[in-house]
């Protein structure tokens, strides 16, 4: 188990890699053999360094005006909460993180909301990946893909959701 103060200083040194956008400050923070689970799927996991560190550049350029606001944990389990925006939508996210015996963030895994923002971020996120990747057919199959999910889910937040809300009596 990592000694607390490390474990502290690493999980700080994280939030203000995020917050300023600092891939490389925030790369240094992980463990070799870091493995980040999707909020979206179980079919999509990042590993090691050189994958995390493609991921950030991307996720910190579609993800904006990260702020933390709430954290909790200890020895080597953390849980971090932040609001941001992305694509002009407010997105919440929550970051379970896991440390390994040397305080570096061996696991990440991500919980966002709400709904539109998480389309949102599908029509950015993974095309850019692709497109980092030189797959670009792959980059458009993917934004057109996700396009009329976001469409569909942004609509029904603005004109639908509103309606379910329960009436005074």
């Amino acid at each position: 188990m990592p000694d607390a103060s490390e474990s502290d200083a690493t999980v700080a040194r994280w939030r203000a890699a995020a917050e300023s956008g600092d891939v490389d400050a925030a790369v240094t923070c992980l463990s070799p053999s870091i493995v980040l689970s999707s909020p979206l799927t179980d079919q999509f996991r990042l590993e090691g360094t050189d994958q995390l560190r493609d991921f950030l550049t991307e996720a910190f350029k579609a993800v904006e005006h990260i702020r933390f606001h709430t954290q909790t944990g200890q020895d080597d389990t953390y849980a971090l909460v932040y609001r941001a925006h992305v694509a002009g939508q407010p997105f919440e996210e929550a970051q379970l993180l896991r440390l390994d015996e040397e305080a570096r963030i061996s696991e990440i895994t991500l919980f966002g909301r709400p709904m539109p923002a998480l389309t949102a971020l599908m029509t950015t996120l993974g095309p850019a990946l692709a497109r980092q990747q030189g797959r670009r057919g792959l980059a458009t199959l993917l934004r057109v893909s996700a396009a009329p999910i976001h469409a569909m889910v942004t609509s029904g937040d603005r004109s639908v959701v509103p309606r379910t809300q329960p009436r005074e009596p």
